[in-house]
């Protein structure tokens, strides 16, 4: 479909697709990519016709039966439906392998041709890069040279690049084989269902959109604490970190989703227009508001730089100069072996100008008021955080709070988690919730003061909620999750 075209319908259903999962051996593919076609298969939102081919290097091969024991394990650990059943059957027989080096891609080249004679006519292709970045370019070199990209959409993981340069040479090494209507850079947080709720909440509701402005809100928290460490993940995180893996890739995203102005309709077109929009008016990082911290211990990890400077948390503030938030901060927070796990969007209305309330709530804790919590965890909550009167003859006033839960409100046969639903708008050509090339390189670019000199890393406990130093980036206002924890 065009970008310029509607969302899809509820119960559209895509065309038939050979899918290629490159990586097909691997702890994406494992964790959620074969659980998540497995689901999507038994839910019926998978093609009438369908066939996947697991790929990875000639090292990893793999026969089609193994490939089929490989996905059913993974099915059994990661699923949400156990594979059984005539699902399962139907599901299994769809699958072979076919490895590829990019010297010889033979072995998938015949897997393919083999799975789409099965189906017949000319099935669409997806080939989803589950690879290593330094990867990247060979593979869709290969898928280019090879044929593969004929017919093809490609589904390219995080990280974008590292930098501003990396960044456009991987999309220019993209755009050589596939036109940007034909990538889809996977966000799997832009696939929530509760992120896609900030958009219903905003623009269907002319209770908030009003309000939805520098002229009512006081500042935006976009916090997003883990309390897992590096997971063994030293080579991958010491040349990352987590401003590259978690602030670039997820928060500013979600950012532009918070910030943005009514799109004309909810197509890819005007929604990534509008996101872009968003970016480009977002001012490069001030590394003064920036505070970069080490967790305890992290430089005993194995694999890890003993001097190492790389961050495992971040705290920075953000600034859109627009006449919609400017003067506004976005204070974004995101760090490893912290003190409690949490996806939340926090938004702070400004206090009201008359005083007439003398005992109404008073210090830091009074922040908790006049805030409208967007909680993006699955399956995710809303609250509306604010002061009423208590019962009894004195004008007492006390913090109350509405709260809408998914897991309360709406039947979830149906929900699909975050890889699912954008594998799902993938085969249909949707790209809505699909990150562009321009607003990608825009993010490096504003970044590039924080990358050319990084402040140095500070040490703190794991388990709490950061340095010390974090109470006064944020200063006047006060870091706080929805359930009274002050970090």
């Amino acid at each position: 479909m065009s970008d310029d075209n509607a969302r899809p319908a509820a119960d559209a259903r895509p065309d038939d697709h050979v899918i290629v999962l490159f990586g097909a051996t691997g702890d994406l593919a494992r964790r959620k990519l074969l659980p998540g076609l497995f689901h999507l298969a038994r839910a019926g939102l998978l093609p009438a016709r369908y066939r996947i081919v697991g790929s990875a290097p000639a090292q990893f091969a793999l026969t089609d039966e193994e490939f089929r024991r490989h996905a059913r394990q993974a099915v059994q650990e990661f699923g949400l439906s156990a594979p059984d059943g005539t699902a399962w059957h139907a599901f299994e027989a769809a699958l072979s392998f076919g490895a590829a080096d990019p010297e010889d891609p033979r072995p998938l080249l015949d897997a393919v041709r083999h799975a789409e004679q099965a189906l017949g006519g000319e099935p669409r292709r997806l080939c989803h890069l589950a690879v290593p970045p330094d990867a990247f370019r060979s593979v869709i070199a290969m898928l280019g040279d090879s044929g593969l990209a004929e017919r093809a959409r490609v589904i390219v993981e995080k990280p974008f690049g590292t930098d501003l340069a990396s960044a456009r040479a991987l999309n220019n090494a993209v755009h050589a084989v596939f036109g940007e209507d034909r990538v889809f850079r996977i966000d799997h947080f832009l696939g929530k269902e509760s992120v896609d709720n900030i958009l219903a909440l905003r623009f269907a509701n002319g209770l908030f959109e009003p309000v939805w402005n520098r002229y009512h809100i006081s500042h935006v928290q976009i916090d997003v604490p883990e309390t897992i460490g590096i997971e063994g993940r030293a080579q991958f995180f010491e040349q990352t970190g987590t401003y590259r893996d978690m602030i670039v890739t997820h928060l500013f995203q979600l950012l532009g989703f918070v910030a943005m102005e009514p799109p004309t309709s909810l197509a890819a077109k005007p929604l990534r227009d509008e996101t872009a929009k968003v970016f480009e008016a977002l001012e490069p990082i001030d590394i003064a508001q920036v505070v970069r911290g080490q967790y305890t211990g992290y430089r005993q990890e194995p694999g890890v730089d003993p001097a190492s400077q790389t961050e495992t948390f971040v705290a920075l503030r953000a600034m859109v100069d627009n006449w919609r938030w400017a003067g506004v901060p976005f204070h974004l927070r995101s760090g490893k072996s912290m003190g409690q796990r949490r996806q939340v969007v926090t938004l702070h209305f400004r206090k009201p100008p008359l005083r007439m309330f003398p005992n109404s709530l008073v210090g830091p804790h009074a922040q908790r008021r006049n805030a409208l919590v967007i909680d993006f965890d699955d399956p995710g909550w809303i609250s509306v955080r604010f002061l009423a009167k208590e019962p009894g003859p004195a004008m007492d006033l006390g913090a109350a709070e509405m709260t809408f839960r998914y897991a309360d409100s709406f039947r979830s046969r149906h929900g699909l988690e975050g890889y699912e639903r954008l594998l799902l708008d993938a085969m249909l050509g949707n790209q809505s919730l699909f990150t562009r090339s321009d607003g990608i390189e825009r993010l490096w670019e504003i970044s590039a003061p924080l990358l050319d000199n990084p402040p140095p890393v500070q040490p703190y406990p794991q388990g709490s909620w950061g340095p010390e130093a974090i109470r006064d980036q944020i200063a006047p206002h006060h870091w706080y999750l929805p359930d009274g924890h002050q970090g």
